[in-house]
């Protein structure tokens, strides 16, 4: 079975050889691809069980894909013959006379009466057909009932609201769509049927709205402060005093450079048209003003005196209208105008109230409505506060760079919340009104049952899927019909029941392990006709399916197909996969020995993933003396269902694995060779991990003759005779043992121990060859001594 295309994810030009005759055993790990190979064998060789589909590698692109295919080559009359098998075409004749078993295709099977019977190859289709169609009935008609709608479930739903007139008109022609409409509410609609509830529940509606209100204006009170306070403190106000400010200072500083030159160009006495200067002269005009009111200051007109010294002016009235000159030019001008904006900043930030009327009552009633809200005007009132204090600062050090950010308004939330309780309040009001309070119950009644709709409506989505499945199954039942079907089942089964096969299906239980579960030929009339099958002998009437184990019905499986294999006459060859499945080890071992006694006379190829079982098959062909091809699927890089012409390690006795020993060892010593150091260590490591397992298993194998074999329930006294057992023994396998363990614990990678060269290695393996040679040259003789005393 060569060059696989589009078979699951099995990499191409692999291929699989079965001897022709005797035992081909083929080992996989889960995921190796055994499952790929079965596949297009129970295709090809037209298996019963052709449920199972052969897909194409799901890694792959579509346009990448195609359908399976592969090449079978076939020995014919001693004659070599290819033939290609594709899936969905009619494969080759010869293929055919290859029988597969596997969990699908077991020929025994419990029917409807808790009967055992057995059916030939074939005839079962026709029987199976019936049992399908009655199947199909009961099924149909179990359907129809749960298919049943009671509304009473719903009663909650029912009622003069559009949900209720839904449900009572419910059928099959009602769609999902109507009653995802009805149940799908906004956001607007759930509020308002939660405010409905609360207003129509309440015991005294009119003193609820009065409370609503009360907390309501208190809430607006809050918010018209929050929302009237930010102007003056957001990051607008903050510009504009800072820009007050900064032009302020550019204006002061100005005035001083111009006080400055104008002292300095007219020779007054140093500080004249300064701050203090100015400030003297400012009280010289306001002095002036009213002490000589109708005057324009200054007031220079003959016989005038200084404001200030109250001397006549003859001599220094040329002075005054100086200063007075100075004093009307542009930049003092301008820096008295700043001053004076500033300083009416300043007093209207000192004036104003920052309070927001945020009392620890309504800072409850609003942690009670919105716990997030009220922490949002807390820390909202504490940053105004905040901001305040540093814009006085600012004001007095210009320096505006570490202002606290401002914090989120929260006016039009608090509003938004006065506004709701107001509208809250109002339907409290109205139920409270005769004749509203009826308009509101039935906008409640709506919203309540739309409501309960959105909890119930995967169910009643369900019972409308129930209603339409109900009305197709009924269309159904007249297509299920089985009278003609059975009539020719009884016909054909009186003609192939035989008592060799009676007595084949009991040979063959017996041989695995199952023989207490006897067949006979039984025969019964039913509507005049003769009936025979082949019944299990129980004294009780019990159901099989309580009283047999999975062990026992995958035995009495195998069992009723070898023995229609050999009923059936021919020699093909049968192929098992994965065959021992939920028996035990004991039974295992009986079926690889009827395997090996039945690869005796056809060609047997077994699937496996059983290390145990494979063990067994090798023993047991061994001792019938038959011919026997293992191989082993392994996933590689390029795909699964790689063949390796070979056991795995964990598989192969001990001869065999001093042979995989010395490769590998080859193949260490060029790595050495070449000076990939770290690769040589991990290799070495590896290595006398294997040579380790080795060591373990020759204490089973050669030492101890296979006298106990692990997972084999058995012990093999017989062959005690070839066994002895003395101190160089001990201290070969502990040395041995011990030195590998040296290498492949986990010491040796954490603590860095140098690894034996390639020849220190070879050197071991040889010393566990050697030892083997010894103790088998050993035990034939004390075989041989043991048997000529006995």
């Amino acid at each position: 079975m060569r060059d696989l295309e589009h078979v699951n994810a099995i990499a191409e030009n692999e291929q699989l050889d079965f001897a022709p005759t005797g035992l081909t055993v083929i080992y996989g790990d889960n995921g190796s691809g055994k499952s790929g190979y079965v596949r297009v064998l129970k295709r090809a060789c037209r298996a019963r069980d052709q449920s199972e589909q052969i897909l194409p590698n799901a890694n792959l692109q579509p346009h990448e894909t195609g359908i399976a295919r592969t090449v079978f080559d076939l020995v014919v009359n001693g004659k070599k013959k290819e033939d290609i098998w594709i899936d969905g075409e009619t494969s080759p004749e010869m293929l055919s006379t290859i029988a597969i078993f596997d969990q699908r295709c077991a020929r025994a099977y419990l029917d409807e009466e808790d009967d055992f019977a057995f059916i030939p190859y074939g005839l079962d289709i026709l029987e199976d057909l019936a049992q399908v169609c009655r199947q199909l009935n009961q099924r149909l008609e179990s359907e129809q009932l749960q298919c049943a709608v009671d509304l009473t479930s719903f009663a909650d739903l029912q009622g003069p609201t559009a949900v209720g007139m839904l449900i009572e008109s419910l059928s099959s022609k009602t769609t999902p769509q109507q009653v995802e409409a009805l149940a799908k509410m906004t956001p607007k609609e759930v509020s308002r049927h939660k405010e409905l509830s609360k207003s129509l529940k309440e015991d005294d509606p009119n003193q609820k709205a009065q409370q609503l209100r009360l907390k309501a204006k208190r809430i607006d009170r809050v918010a018209q402060r929050a929302l009237k306070i930010q102007p003056y403190i957001d990051d607008k106000a903050k510009d504009k005093l800072q820009e007050l400010d900064s032009a302020n200072q550019a204006a002061q500083t100005a005035a001083k450079l111009a006080a400055k030159k104008f002292s300095e160009e007219s020779g007054y006495l140093p500080g004249t048209g300064g701050e203090t200067w100015r400030m003297l002269f400012e009280a010289a005009r306001n002095f002036s003003t009213k002490a000589c009111p109708g005057k324009k200051f200054p007031n220079v007109e003959k016989g005038a005196v200084c404001p200030l010294c109250q001397q006549p002016l003859d001599q220094g009235k040329d002075h005054l209208l100086h200063f007075e000159e100075y004093i009307q030019q542009e930049v003092e001008k301008k820096a008295l105008i700043k001053r004076a904006e500033l300083e009416k900043a300043d007093r209207t930030l000192s004036e104003l109230d920052l309070s927001i009327d945020f009392d620890t009552e309504t800072f409850s009633e609003i942690t009670t409505l919105d716990g997030q809200l009220a922490e949002s005007t807390n820390d909202f009132e504490k940053v105004v506060s905040k901001r305040y204090d540093q814009f006085k600062a600012a004001l007095s050090s210009h320096k505006w760079d570490n202002i606290t950010s401002i914090a989120d308004n929260p006016g039009k939330r608090l509003s938004d919340l006065s506004e709701k309780l107001n509208k809250e309040a109002e339907i409290f009001e109205k139920a409270a009104d005769d004749k509203l309070r009826i308009t509101l119950e039935k906008e409640f009644d709506e919203l309540d049952a739309r409501t309960n709709l959105e909890q119930q409506k995967k169910n009643v989505i369900k019972a409308i899927e129930k209603l339409s499945l109900k009305a197709k199954l009924t269309q159904c039942l007249s297509a299920v019909k089985t009278d003609a079907i059975s009539r020719k089942a009884r016909e054909l089964t009186e003609k192939t029941i035989s008592k060799e096969l009676e007595e084949t299906l009991n040979k063959e239980y017996k041989e695995l392990g199952v023989g207490d579960l006897q067949v006979s030929l039984q025969s019964r009339i039913q509507k005049g006709k003769p009936l025979h099958k082949l019944k299990l002998n129980l004294p009780q009437a019990k159901k099989l399916s309580d009283i047999l184990s999975e062990g026992e019905k995958r035995a009495i499986a195998i069992g009723s197909f070898l023995a229609e294999v050999k009923v059936n006459g021919g020699s093909g060859g049968i192929v098992f996969d994965d065959p021992v499945s939920s028996l035990d080890h004991l039974r295992r071992e009986r079926v690889a020995r009827r395997l090996a006694q039945e690869a005796k006379n056809r060609q047997v190829v077994v699937f496996t993933h059983e290390l145990f079982f494979l063990a067994n098959l090798i023993m047991e062909a061994e001792k019938v003396g038959i011919d026997i091809i293992s191989q082993t699927l392994t996933r590689l890089p390029k795909g699964c269902g790689s063949v390796q012409s070979d056991l795995p390690f964990r598989g192969k006795n001990t001869k065999t694995r001093i042979g995989t020993l010395r490769a590998l060892q080859q193949d260490i010593a060029k790595t050495y060779r070449d000076g990939d150091i770290p690769k040589h260590r991990e290799m070495t490591i590896h290595a006398y991990g294997l040579l380790r397992d080795t060591w373990e298993g020759a204490v089973e194998e050669v030492l101890l003759r296979q006298v106990v074999i692990r997972f084999r329930k058995g012990v093999e006294t017989n062959r005690l005779r070839e066994v002895i057992v003395e101190d160089s023994d001990y201290q070969r396998i502990d040395q041995g043992y011990s030195k590998c363990s040296n290498y492949c614990h986990d010491s040796s990678l954490i603590g860095n121990i140098a690894v034996p060269e390639p020849d220190e290695l070879l050197a071991d393996i040889n010393d566990l060859d050697e030892y083997r040679g010894e103790v088998e040259d050993r035990s034939k003789r004390v075989s041989k001594q043991r048997r000529s005393t006995s």
